[in-house]
């Protein structure tokens, strides 16, 4: 962790500290007292990139942040009069500048009953973990001056999230279990065991936080380097049981272990950490995550084979109607989900060499514009810890794409998609509009689909006159 001068002068973080330096300077003009906060001071400390510019001031938050906005030709800002908070749109970066203040909770809800505006101290004694409960003071004369009354910057150097009082911390807002989880994964840090056991003992909490907030910490802990992380941290707590009850049921469920960990709680781990280390894309991690949800309930033991699966990947598919209803997921997400669950099987199928066109063109229009995400996700799916099994089946992938390149060559990139449209269709046939019109259309494609026609107008017009 680099000393302050060193960050300071750090070209990368130049526009935070110019900025902060205008804001300084006002506070000196206005005698108020005016600091950078939270995890903006982590983050610096950590050298990770800064995407906002938190502050906090002795007094009135608002007041400054329209003084602010004045001084750097900003015309409105967006205040938050019940916290003295107040955000001010900036192009570069959001700037959110907060009265120092010291809040009180109720047991039915997360957002407090009771604020009272304070000082420095008090304000850091409110915030979740010790690594963010600094602050840097930004006036003029002591400009860079670290405040760590709790220890966070020790606790930066051992990797280590620890709230000041865990219990407290996690019963005025339960969001906070999830955060930890979050920030476990984001910054590859331990939770001390005071932590630990606080969320365990509260974990059932959680069901006074609305879905949508569950929700977003649970897709931030999805795009961290290593998701698993915070995963691991909401199982074995309990909180998944509550946020994630599908995925928390697969912990200790035994699977044959020729191609996969024994246990799919394990296995589902490690390919959503595959596909982080394969790809940015939240959603992949998504599909990651849900891709086997209904191993634990079509798990079967075979004589021969051992457990079985059958029909996981539809199951799975049905079984996400559920999870998204609950998570608030929105129908683009939720379609994309149930997509890649439905045919995360459907691509090893392939590898076979006499697989004709047909069945790569169905597999194809089937992902429609996620093939690709299909595939990295079958990448992902890999878990053997064998490199020659590894390596065949990364083969056998790299095969299934040859043949991808291959058909689409053949039909020049067009879609498989009837030529002709439903008005020709009910010209045609002297039929109104209605089912029946489907269901020509669907046989044109499906000629095409099989290699009986091409995709070209005049030939799926033959084939509809031939159906007279």
């Amino acid at each position: 962790m680099k000393n302050i001068e060193k960050i300071i002068n750090q070209s990368k973080y130049k526009h935070i500290f110019d900025m902060a330096k205008r804001a300084g300077k006002l506070g000196f003009k206005e005698n108020v007292k005016v600091y950078i906060v939270g995890g903006v001071v982590r983050d610096l400390m950590l050298g990770r990139d800064i995407q906002d510019l938190d502050l906090m001031v002795e007094g009135d938050g608002i007041f400054f942040a329209r003084k602010l906005a004045k001084e750097i030709g900003v015309k409105k800002v967006v205040p938050f009069e019940k916290f003295g908070t107040a955000l001010i749109p900036n192009k570069l970066f959001q700037i959110e500048i907060a009265s120092s203040r010291s809040e009180t909770y109720s047991s039915a809800s997360r957002s407090p009953s009771k604020v009272k505006f304070t000082n420095l101290e008090e304000d850091l004694k409110r915030r979740d973990f010790t690594i963010n409960a600094m602050a840097m003071d930004i006036h003029p004369e002591s400009f860079g001056k670290i405040h760590d009354p709790f220890g966070g910057q020790n606790h930066l150097i051992e990797g280590l999230l620890t709230p000041l009082d865990p219990m407290k911390t996690f019963s005025d807002d339960p969001l906070r279990m999830m955060r930890a989880a979050y920030f476990a994964s984001k910054l590859n840090f331990k939770l001390d065991s005071e932590c630990r056991a606080a969320i365990t003992n509260q974990s059932y909490r959680i069901s006074i936080v609305s879905w949508e907030r569950i929700r977003e910490e649970l897709i931030k802990t999805l795009s961290t380097s290593k998701p698993s992380v915070g995963l691991v941290i909401m199982q074995k707590t309990g909180l998944l049981k509550t946020v994630f009850p599908e995925i928390d049921i697969m912990y200790d469920m035994n699977q044959s272990s020729e191609w996969h960990h024994k246990d799919i709680f394990a296995h589902t781990l490690q390919v959503v950490d595959n596909a982080a280390k394969l790809t940015d894309k939240m959603e992949i991690r998504f599909a990651a995550l849900v891709h086997d949800i209904a191993k634990p309930v079509t798990r079967r033991i075979d004589p021969v084979k051992g457990y079985t699966f059958h029909g996981h990947d539809a199951i799975g598919e049905k079984m996400l109607n559920t999870v998204s209803q609950r998570l608030r997921l929105s129908n683009k997400l939720s379609g994309y989900l149930k997509k890649l669950t439905l045919l995360h099987l459907r691509p090893i199928a392939l590898v076979k060499s006499e697989v004709t066109d047909s069945a790569v063109r169905r597999l194809m229009v089937s992902a429609g514009d996620e093939v690709q995400d299909l595939m990295t996700l079958c990448r992902a799916d890999i878990t053997t810890k064998n490199p020659k099994t590894v390596k065949k089946y990364l083969k056998n992938f790299d095969i299934v794409e040859d043949k991808m390149k291959v058909v689409l060559d053949k039909d020049s990139a067009k879609k498989f998609q009837s030529p002709i449209r439903g008005k020709e269709i009910m010209e045609i046939f002297k039929i109104n509009e209605g089912k029946q019109v489907g269901i020509f259309k669907k046989a044109v494609e499906e000629a095409i689909l099989e290699g009986t026609i091409e995709n070209t107008y005049n030939a799926a017009k033959r084939f509809l006159l031939d159906q007279k």
